[in-house]
């Protein structure tokens, strides 16, 4: 039995959740306060996932660059081919919050957002 230990970072509380699989599959979860903790617990051990927040270079605004987010999770192991497909984008003010800076980034099928008005 494989056994993981984890800080839960849905909420503020950070609950120590343990783990137990077998053969690459939960069978236990325990230190979590919420379902919620649990939930992330199980996601996290078989399917990790992750939002990536950057900046964009920005032509023509007040400022270089402007805020981006993924509208969805990736998963984690290609937070880095979405970084990296990030450093070629530059966008021309204006641009407005919820804009798609980037369509299916990296292939994911997750679009990448503007977070700022600029």
């Amino acid at each position: 039995m494989d056994i993981r230990e984890l800080t839960c970072i849905r909420c503020p509380i950070g609950c120590h959740i343990s783990v137990e699989m077998e053969e690459g599959k939960v069978v236990n979860i325990t230190g979590n306060s919420c379902p919620r903790g649990a939930e992330y617990a199980a996601s996290e051990v078989t399917d990790p996932v992750r939002t990536v927040t950057s900046l964009v270079r920005l032509k023509g605004g007040a400022r270089p660059v402007v805020s981006v987010k993924t509208a969805g999770n990736v998963p984690k192991d290609r937070m880095m081919d979405v970084v990296a497909a990030l450093k070629e984008v530059e966008l021309e003010a204006p641009v407005h919050i919820g804009d798609v800076a980037l369509r299916d980034v990296a292939g994911t099928g997750i679009d990448v957002v503007v977070t700022a008005n600029a």
